[in-house]
């Protein structure tokens, strides 16, 4: 994906943050106008509302339809904001794109679907618009991938990614737990691909919106898209997440934006002392491995299965405990023993096998 090209719309100020707002769902004109306007006189250059809301069980809201883009286009009309919405279906695209809308995103539930997301590329083909695609719902990063070179391989350049978190099986703060590695790893692998943070889909809970978006600010995304309701309390769908539009200017004003290229002799030392750090922490994970192997012998010499359940529960557990009082996240080293404990299985297997 050598030739990806920014998110480009006619007289866009692409200064970071490039922020994408507007609310989870297009509800009534009134709404979506109101908090259109709103958000412009914020400066807000792109509005976003969702027309067709995938649902994880039948029977709630899942959006107004095709109605729903002719609001959009009174939108960009009224306020000259670009807009954007989501799509999951070639009916979805084709209707979007009829309609004028200028940035379309891939929901989480789409991402995870090679079909349908083979469907929408197919869609897009012949056509040069932005398209942002969201991670999957599982943190499953060649998933994300996949998705994104579906896209690109219909053609489209103006491609980029949205960072909304991913579902997580133990009690989180959030809603969708961010797992930072996974988005940082697809900027190295894919340098030139525009990311941009979903905090009210990480957060779920609206006060947490301005320190996921530090974060992300901080990790060097480039952009946000928010969810923002001229009354959120009242929102249809997701009304936990959304914040007004003058909340929103308020969060955003409060944003720093920090120079992601100078570098200082202090900052070199220590970088330097993080190298030296991660040689020592290699050599101990050698160590370690080498001590699996031994285990994985006296297993075979004596008829052992290879996975004893209760001695790793009591690892993690432990492991855990041991985080927390150091001043480390529970769930940060939890899924660093996972790792270790997979590798230290794998060596066992061949020894055994």
């Amino acid at each position: 994906m050598n030739d990806l090209q920014p998110i480009l719309l006619p007289d866009l100020d692409l200064s970071r943050p490039l922020v994408i707002a507007g609310p989870c769902s297009a509800e009534t004109e009134e709404q979506v106008l109101a908090t259109a306007h709103s958000l412009a006189r914020h400066g807000v250059q792109i509005f976003r509302a969702g027309v067709w809301k995938p649902r994880t069980k039948p029977g709630g809201f899942e959006g107004v339809g095709v109605e729903g883009l002719a609001w959009l286009q009174r939108v960009k009309q009224e306020t000259g904001m670009y807009t954007a919405t989501e799509v999951a279906t070639r009916a979805h695209v084709e209707a979007a794109l009829a309609a004028g809308i200028d940035l379309l995103w891939i929901g989480a539930r789409t991402a995870a679907n090679p079909f349908a997301m083979q469907e929408v590329a197919d869609a897009l083909k012949g056509h040069d618009v932005p398209v942002l695609v969201k991670n999957p719902v599982s943190p499953d990063l060649e998933l994300w991938i996949g998705a994104l070179e579906r896209i690109y391989n219909a053609g489209i350049r103006r491609l980029g990614a949205i960072h909304r978190g991913f579902t997580w099986v133990d009690k989180s703060i959030y809603r969708n737990h961010p797992y930072w590695s996974i988005p940082i790893e697809l900027q190295r692998r894919i340098p030139n691909l525009p990311i941009f943070s979903d905090p009210s889909h990480i957060g779920g809970k609206r006060e947490l919106i301005a320190p996921l978006s530090q974060q992300a600010m901080d990790l060097g995304f480039d952009g946000l898209i928010i969810e923002a309701h001229c009354k959120p309390d009242e929102a249809w769908s997701d009304k936990a997440q959304q914040v007004m539009p003058d909340t929103l200017a308020f969060i955003l004003s409060n944003i720093i934006i920090r120079d992601m290229n100078t570098t200082t002799d202090n900052l070199n030392e220590l970088r330097h002392e993080i190298d030296k750090l991660d040689d020592e922490l290699l050599t101990l994970l050698a160590r370690r491995m080498q001590v699996a192997d031994e285990i994985g012998r006296y297993k075979k010499a004596h008829n052992m299965s290879v996975l004893q359940s209760q001695r790793y529960e009591e690892i993690l557990a432990r492991r855990a405990r041991q985080a927390v009082e150091l001043g480390m996240d529970r769930e940060f080293m939890r899924s660093v023993m996972q790792a270790i404990h997979e590798e230290s299985i794998r060596h066992q297997q061949k020894v055994i096998g």
